[in-house]
């Protein structure tokens, strides 16, 4: 916004001097009978509406995003771009005319005298001036506006040294040699005004530079998480540029891990292209993500189902088979639980044809709140008695019960003989757990095994 300020400012600053020249020149040519000076006041003038029309073209190009213009309004820049070229060419088309017309005609019969001088001198000075100040602009905020008018700037100072060369060589009897330097000024600035023409319609066309996609699509690639990165649809508005770029994450990905890692990839974007406006979309990919997770991300979508854990994968002859443990309410009957472990089971075999067959075991879920009546020294005594009693277990650690409503957490940490296979380990903690159920009725129980 602020840039686009500023070159307005310039503009205005640029069109209160060049129709300042208008009106020197037309005031100064009438007076001294000079043509070449009363021409370039014609062009002076025609530089001015030019320059009011780029003038407005930035002005518009100021105004905020609407509902017609999500994209904002940086497009109006780049037509007021392509008027000023246009012009331009038309303008260098005149002159390259009128200097073969006046190469073939008779020389003129009134010579221009001091008065034109100091007129086209004034003139040139404004030119000097526009040139000078839209050249530290460009450099400053850019812009195509600033370069056609740049570039008008330039032709003014260029058609006034034509005129003044023009005056001053018909005093010495060299009466075509402002007309052979003018065809040379109109050539040139017929070039320049092609190549601007050119580039601002591509700018219109929403053309882009397939290296600065190939650096977005590298920046997004390097960014630790992401997969890939297609597709990346980018364009420019004004001097802002626009891009919608697609990343590829893990299927097993948190929405939370996605989140952070979107950002992490529009910041650094950003820091390679500071005047972006970056949209990032991110997608599952599949591939390579083991079946463990896949499985996971199927069932805890489940209407029904409150939580996932053990999962597990394993082939036997050549068939692949699953096994889960699936939280439910735990006040809903059987039957509705039996049938959300069909649904569950046609889900994964829906989506994952290479397993056989998926064991599931529903267990009843239980919401533990951050805050628990106070422990239960008694019964963690209980369990300690218990634990006493199995001389694989070297070491004892925290016991921590805490009451919740009528159901009792159990948090269990202790040491076994680190020599124990992982299966017998196992097989010890699942035995105390079903001693501890005995003893203590509506308890929850978690076994943290240690190796000592």
């Amino acid at each position: 916004m602020e840039m686009f300020v500023q070159r307005t400012k310039v503009l205005q600053i640029s069109l209160l001097a060049i129709f300042s020249a208008f009106l020197v020149e037309l005031v100064f040519g009438l007076i001294s009978n000079s043509l070449a000076l009363i021409t370039d006041s014609i062009h002076a003038l025609l530089d001015s509406v030019v320059t009011l029309v780029l003038l407005l073209a930035a002005r518009m190009a100021i105004k905020p995003p609407d509902a017609e213009h999500t994209y904002g309004h940086g497009k109006i820049e780049s037509l007021g771009g392509l008027i000023g070229g246009i012009a331009i060419f038309l303008i260098a088309c005149y002159f390259i005319y009128e200097s073969i017309n006046r190469l073939q005609s008779p020389p003129p019969s009134i010579l221009p005298g001091l008065f034109a001088i100091i007129g086209g001198l004034y003139t040139i000075g404004i030119d000097i001036f526009r040139i000078i100040l839209l050249q530290k602009s460009i450099k400053k905020v850019g812009g195509t506006i600033l370069k056609a008018d740049f570039y008008h700037a330039f032709m003014d100072l260029g058609s006034t040294l034509v005129a003044i060369i023009g005056i001053v060589v018909v005093s010495y009897g060299f009466y075509h040699g402002d007309f052979v330097a003018a065809l040379i000024l109109g050539g040139l600035l017929a070039l320049l005004s092609i190549k601007l023409v050119y580039r601002t319609a591509q700018d219109l066309t929403d053309i882009i530079s397939p290296e600065l996609v190939k650096n977005v699509r590298e920046i997004a690639v390097t960014t630790e998480g992401v997969i890939d990165a297609d597709p990346i649809l980018m364009r420019k508005s004004g001097d802002t540029i626009f891009a919608d770029v697609t990343i590829s994450l893990r299927g097993d990905t948190s929405f939370d891990k996605a989140h952070e890692i979107s950002s992490s990839v529009e910041r650094n974007i950003k820091n390679k292209i500071s005047n972006a406006s970056i949209t990032i979309h991110f997608e599952p990919n599949w591939e390579d993500v083991p079946l463990d997770a896949k499985i996971y991300d199927i069932v805890k979508s489940i209407e029904g189902v409150k939580g996932v854990h053990n999962v597990s994968t394993h082939k036997t002859r050549g068939k692949t088979y699953s096994d889960l443990h699936v939280m439910v309410d735990r006040e809903i009957s059987l039957l509705s639980a039996h049938k959300i472990s069909e649904i569950i089971e046609k889900k994964i075999q829906e989506n994952i044809p290479e397993i056989e067959h998926a064991t599931i075991h529903l267990e009843p879920f239980l919401t533990v709140p951050e805050k628990f009546n106070i422990q239960d020294k008694v019964t963690e005594e209980k369990i300690k008695t218990i634990l006493e009693k199995y001389s694989e277990i070297k070491k004892i650690g925290r016991i921590v019960s805490l009451n919740f409503e009528n159901i009792l957490k159990i948090d269990i940490d202790c040491s076994f003989d680190r020599n124990l296979s992982i299966e017998k380990v196992h097989d010890l903690t699942s035995e105390i757990e079903h001693i501890i159920r005995e003893e203590i009725k509506n308890a929850v129980i978690t076994i943290h095994p240690e190796p000592d």
